[in-house]
């Protein structure tokens, strides 16, 4: 009788490692796809400068707009958690897109090779962010699934795992941004 409580006991601890085992892999996924987040949101705070910069020459009046991005950018290089950066970001990704439209009014800025790379590369930068995004949110939510399941619920909770974050970006706070080269 007692190996048979035995056995079972070392079952249940065997089950708890694995479901432990588990939910670190998954926590570290999150957390993996917020750094590859993390990095595309670098890479476009990178090139907010010289963007500025390139538009300046050309637009100078412009100056409310363009501080306004550079301020922003400022704002999100400060912000942690995804949450919390958001926002910001979306106000970001819409000042810049105000930024690139510059273009029609300025014909000399419309033939500057130094602003077309730029907006090429923002393009590209903005498709890699949003495939980070979505893979991120797809880590939270399968690390979020697993803390919420039973029987893993009783290990998240012993052991401290709690929910991740979404990146949202609220509909009703941005409407669809609209980024066109020029060839």
């Amino acid at each position: 009788m007692t190996w048979i409580v035995g056995t079972m006991l070392a079952a249940l601890l065997l089950g708890a490692v694995w479901v432990f085992n588990r939910l670190v892999r998954l926590r570290n996924q999150m957390r993996s796809a917020w750094a590859d987040v993390d990095v595309q949101l670098t890479r476009r705070h990178d090139l907010v400068p010289p963007l500025v910069t390139a538009v300046k020459a050309y637009a100078g009046h412009e100056r409310a707009l363009l501080e306004a991005v550079t301020d922003l950018r400022d704002q999100a290089l400060t912000i942690d958690g995804p949450a919390r950066l958001a926002p910001v970001e979306a106000a970001l990704e819409r000042a810049v897109t105000r930024v690139l439209a510059l273009e029609e009014a300025y014909p000399d800025l419309k033939a500057s090779e130094t602003f077309l790379q730029l907006q090429r590369d923002l393009v590209r930068i903005e498709e890699q962010l949003q495939y980070a995004r979505r893979y991120y949110n797809g880590a939270v939510r399968d690390y979020n699934d697993a803390v919420q399941r039973v029987p893993d619920l009783l290990i998240a909770q012993a052991f401290g795992f709690g929910p991740g974050e979404f990146y949202q970006a609220h509909e009703d706070e941005r409407p669809a941004v609209r980024v066109e080269t020029t060839r």
